[in-house]
């Protein structure tokens, strides 16, 4: 037999306890058949086989994001505007001016995704008068994670917002004294009056809907992303809303895999959408690129535990435990696994009182099930998860929101939350994700600094010690697989195994822990073949294909910043001497990167003094 891929001279971090540490791997069927040294992989070099020399890069198993949402984040990629990263609000201002400059009408300029006010210099969130005084005329909605939105004027127009606009159910429009709304929307408690919103803007059409969503598999597959847990969502429709990603699964042009859950959308039908999709869906049908994989992660609308530490916990209605049992039994009876989101142990706790009363009637019998998040679950409900059979996928809101959890909580109680070492420790399933698009970053590189490090994107320690790097990347990729019934099957560099890795820019065991955010794949492959090549494999790769349409935030600024990204746009903003930072105007006017003497000069678009 001869492989159709060897990859050699690398340092493969197999994530197999069995066989930690390799330096090739030979490929066929797009499975790994050997997993060894550079002379075991070669002996199944054949005519037809591609070879590719790794120059000693470390490689990892493909990341695997537990809680992702790709098929609705896909559909609009293409018309987000990112400040994933960014190091300053006059540089996110100055792409919003220039985005707003680019948008045809009656297109929004819409920011969402995992920024915060604490990565910037200045410690602040735009203020609604620069919003319009960036774009007067283009209207543009700015998501701040799952609390608020900042609208301009022209949004406020196109919104129909005005005086007489009564506040929606969980939701506030902030006003004036005049009783004018200011821009500002407020989640209280839950984000219905944001997504609301942000559904009012125009859609791409079908073509740039596929398009959308194969730039941002790619941005995915640039991080080293190779897999998938897709959480349903809010206005994601089963089966409308897949139209695109099963049209790319049928042209075999998907370069992620997607496991996804249905999510129910209308609140006190719940057990009716259940119904509906267990005699009409077929739990795992698909393949190993596209596959059901139960129901979740809303099961019933009365119990959504909010993850807003903004504001105070919510108590989940009384009649939330009338309406989740009818539907955990059915989905038990049809064997049907599922997800349920969760913040708090209070609610937790009422939860599994529901799961526990359903199976002593009906046992669970292995059937997995696990909670979304559970960022203040205690000891004791970690032990009735394991009991039951259950898992935690964590995700990584403490490190966007860690600031705010501090405030409210304190500092003691920030130290486990999530109780990631307690979960392993009481040996439950642990996989890791980002829950992106809309409020948290999709960045996995961003989840496993927080989880070393144990500090969020603005610096502040939650807890001295992280996790080991090794453990954070067992729950980024063999983890997580048991989340989607795949366990054995993917997850690690290990033959038999399906074919998924990722070459990176830097050795995530040996670099600075502030220089794990900015690592990135230089070799993505899925199933055997190269979906990202990039610096010295770029020629090895498949070649991007052109952003539709032309004006799309993503033609000039692609995903998430980085601190190679060349300037947008030269421009210098100091007149006179620069008190405030005594730095070379010369240096700053003609570099095409930030610096890294922050001090000194920061920003992404030239020096920022002019800000203070």
């Amino acid at each position: 037999m001869s492989a159709d891929l060897i990859l050699f001279n690398g340092q493969f971090h197999t994530v197999d306890r069995e066989n930690p540490r390799a330096s090739a791997v030979a490929i066929s069927d797009g499975r790994f058949v050997v997993v060894g040294t550079d002379a075991e992989a070669m002996a199944l070099r054949g005519s037809g086989t591609q070879v590719i020399d790794l120059k000693g890069r470390c490689v990892i198993p493909g990341l695997n994001d537990s809680h992702l949402h790709l098929i609705r984040g896909g559909l609009n990629y293409n018309l987000e505007l990112r400040w994933e990263g960014v190091p300053s609000v006059v540089d996110a201002l100055r792409m919003l001016k220039d985005q707003a400059d680019r948008t045809p009408t009656p297109q929004w300029v819409r920011v969402v995704g995992g920024w915060n006010e604490f990565q910037f210099a200045e410690k602040r969130m735009p203020t609604l008068e620069e919003l319009n005084q960036a774009a007067p005329d283009t209207p543009v909605f700015v998501l701040h994670l799952y609390d608020r939105a900042l609208l301009n004027r022209a949004a406020l127009r196109v919104a129909g917002y005005t005086r007489n606009t009564p506040n929606p159910p969980g939701g506030e429009i902030v006003r004036d004294a005049n009783g004018e709304p200011t821009g500002m929307l407020v989640a209280r408690p839950n984000a219905m009056i944001l997504y609301s919103t942000l559904a009012k803007g125009p859609k791409l059409p079908l073509e740039y809907q596929v398009n959308s969503t194969r730039q941002f598999m790619r941005e995915l597959n640039r991080l080293g992303l190779t897999s998938a847990i897709d959480a349903g969502g809010g206005f994601q429709n089963y089966p409308d809303d897949y139209q695109v990603i099963e049209q790319l699964a049928k042209d075999q042009l998907l370069t992620i895999r997607i496991a996804y859950n249905l999510f129910t959308q209308k609140p006190k039908e719940e057990l009716t959408d259940f119904k509906n999709w267990t005699s009409s869906v077929t739990l795992h049908q698909g393949d190993d690129y596209l596959r059901h994989n139960g129901a979740g992660e809303m099961l019933v609308f009365s119990a959504a535990d909010f993850e807003d530490f903004l504001e105070p916990r919510p108590d989940l209605p009384q009649t939330m435990e009338d309406e989740l049992e009818p539907v955990v039994r059915h989905l038990v009876e049809q064997r049907w696994p599922f997800r349920l989101h969760a913040t708090y142990d209070e609610s937790i706790s009422r939860m599994l009182d529901v799961f526990e009363k359903v199976n002593r009637e009906i046992p669970f019998n292995g059937l997995p099930w696990f909670f979304d998040h559970a960022e203040t679950i205690t000891p004791q409900n970690i032990e009735r998860v394991r009991a039951l059979g259950g898992g935690i996928a964590i995700q990584d809101r403490m490190a966007f929101q860690g600031e705010y959890f501090v405030e409210r909580y304190g500092a003691k109680a920030a130290e486990a939350t999530p109780p990631i070492q307690r979960m392993l420790a009481e040996g439950v399933p642990v996989g890791a994700g980002t829950d992106a698009t809309r409020v948290s970053s999709y960045n996995p590189w961003t989840s496993l600094y927080w989880m070393v490090s144990g500090r969020t994107v603005g610096g502040l320690e939650l807890h001295s010690e992280g996790l080991s790097r090794q453990t954070a990347l067992e729950l980024f990729t063999h983890g997580s697989a048991w989340f989607s019934s795949e366990q054995g099957k993917k997850g690690m560099i290990k033959v038999g195994q399906l074919a998924d890795l990722a070459a990176l820019s830097a050795d995530f065991f040996s670099v600075d822990e502030e220089a794990i955010k900015w690592i990135e794949s230089v070799l993505t492959v899925v199933g055997g073949k190269v979906v990202y090549a990039a610096g010295d494999f770029e020629k090895l790769g498949p070649a991007s294909v052109p952003v539709l349409p032309d004006w799309s935030p993503v033609v000039k600024v692609p995903g998430h910043w980085r601190p190679t990204s060349p300037m947008q746009a030269q421009v210098h903003h100091c007149s006179g001497p620069c008190a405030v930072h005594s730095h070379s105007h010369e240096r700053a006017r003609l570099s095409n990167a930030p610096v890294s003497d922050f001090a000194g000069f920061w920003g992404a678009f030239g020096c920022s003094c002019f800000a203070f």
